[in-house]
């Protein structure tokens, strides 16, 4: 195509952040070309598993009503694990199911290519199968994309293109991946009868539920996740990719042992793996934001903008993507004909209150990988349990020594102080 053929935006990239930008684009009548390297969008995406509506309520109201939606989570869980036991909190908010529910489970194919056929319903044109492989520039200024033999021209180019961002470090706004940024997640996919999945996790109808684990990686840094989807369940791991090369390990194997662990068996067995995937993710949350997020024709989105969030509690992620892809769209919709909206976007992202969310939990990334959140405490809080529920017959020994017996098996008082100062650091 020639410079006079150009688009109004290039969105590189059809995952949650670029069918964002796209809809919202398109829906306000501007020419929009949606690229997507993978043979349909969602092809190559495994990550995620939840989704917080009111992302989708930015995009449009009542959008999410018809997504490929799996159950609406009620149940908030954290289980900690050591060898043969595990303590499961249980939060259950029906709140959260009502009017609009607070989040969903989801699968990302189905759920992403649905995404991006919508945005192309509103008038993006959805280009699947491309691999944008470099930038167009000019006196400084982003105007274009290269895919093999063709030039694609734009006001603005977004890349979507995901955590490992070639378009980020073509444009000069990140360099390459480093380990310590990301952590590798690896999930399954596992098919169980809807009636036995409700019966394991306590759920009704529609109801979901989403487990976060501490523990079970074989001592390696990270953490796993459990989704009740309609007529599945989504298990998996994300873990330091540093730390599994140091200690000689291999997520495949760990995320194996993990769904034999009694715990776990019990609300998958007879299950159906139809699906397995690997990926990379953000690990570092705000800290892992590159410095300049846009020059003069080109921002970027997503993962590919380190938009990633854990906190312990909640991992979030495709929530983040779709605002700062309305964030885009904003402020190219406000800048009309305008290449260099990068300040405009800045302000949309604080608007939509998605920089200072990252800013608040900023730290947790340090708390989290304290090597004794994920095998320490967890061990020692089993033993505590066991202790107070163990009958043999014998005279038990003062429940307030046996307890500080067990701490001081586990962790030297320095430690704890250490630790609580840290996690005072973290949430302050």
């Amino acid at each position: 195509m020639s410079e006079e053929e150009k688009f109004d935006a290039i969105i590189i990239g059809a995952g949650p952040a670029g069918a964002a930008c796209a809809y919202v684009l398109a829906k306000e009548g501007k020419n929009v070309i949606l690229i997507e390297r993978g043979a349909t969008a969602g092809e190559k995406n495994v990550t995620g598993g939840r989704l917080y509506t009111y992302a989708m309520e930015l995009v449009e109201p009542g959008l999410y009503k018809q997504a490929p939606m799996q159950r609406k989570v009620v149940r908030e869980q954290i289980m900690m694990m050591s060898a043969n036991s595990a303590i499961t909190i249980d939060y259950g908010n029906y709140d959260f199911g009502t009017e609009i529910p607070q989040s969903f489970n989801v699968l990302r194919a189905p759920f992403d290519e649905w995404f991006a056929a919508q945005a192309e319903e509103q008038g993006a044109m959805l280009a699947c199968g491309i691999l944008v492989e470099d930038l167009i520039e000019r006196d400084g200024k982003i105007i274009g994309v290269r895919a093999g033999d063709d030039e694609i021209y734009a006001n603005v180019v977004i890349a979507a293109d995901g955590v490992n961002s070639l378009i980020a470090q073509k444009a000069g706004l990140r360099d390459d991946i480093s380990v310590h940024a990301v952590a590798v997640g690896a999930k399954e996919i596992i098919e169980l009868p809807r009636n036995v999945i409700e019966d394991r996790f306590n759920l009704t109808g529609d109801e979901g539920a989403a487990r976060m684990l501490v523990g079970g990686t074989d001592g390696v840094l990270g953490g796993g996740f459990m989704y009740t989807n309609s007529n599945s369940i989504s298990l998996g791991v994300v873990l330091s990719p540093e730390d599994l090369a140091r200690q000689g390990k291999k997520i495949h194997d760990i995320l194996q042992d993990l769904k034999m662990h009694p715990a776990i068996y019990s609300l998958i067995k007879d299950g159906t793996t139809v699906e397995y995937g690997a990926h990379l993710v953000p690990e570092i949350g705000f800290s892992g934001i590159p410095k300049k997020l846009y020059r003069d024709g080109l921002v970027v989105v997503g993962d590919a903008a380190g938009m990633c969030m854990n906190t312990g509690t909640i991992l979030r992620g495709i929530d983040l993507a779709i605002v700062s892809g309305v964030a885009a769209a904003r402020a190219i919709i406000a800048n009309e004909g305008a290449s260099d909206v990068g300040a405009a976007y800045m302000q949309q992202l604080e608007q939509l209150q998605l920089l200072p969310t990252m800013r608040l939990y900023g730290k947790y990334h340090e708390l989290l990988g304290n090597a004794r959140m994920i095998s320490t405490y967890p061990n020692m809080a089993n033993e505590i349990m066991k202790m107070m529920f163990s009958v043999d017959g014998t005279l038990p020994k003062r429940i307030d020594k046996a307890m500080l017996g067990i701490v001081k098996k586990h962790v030297t008082f320095g430690q704890i102080v250490a630790d609580g100062w840290k996690g005072f650091k973290a949430t302050t």
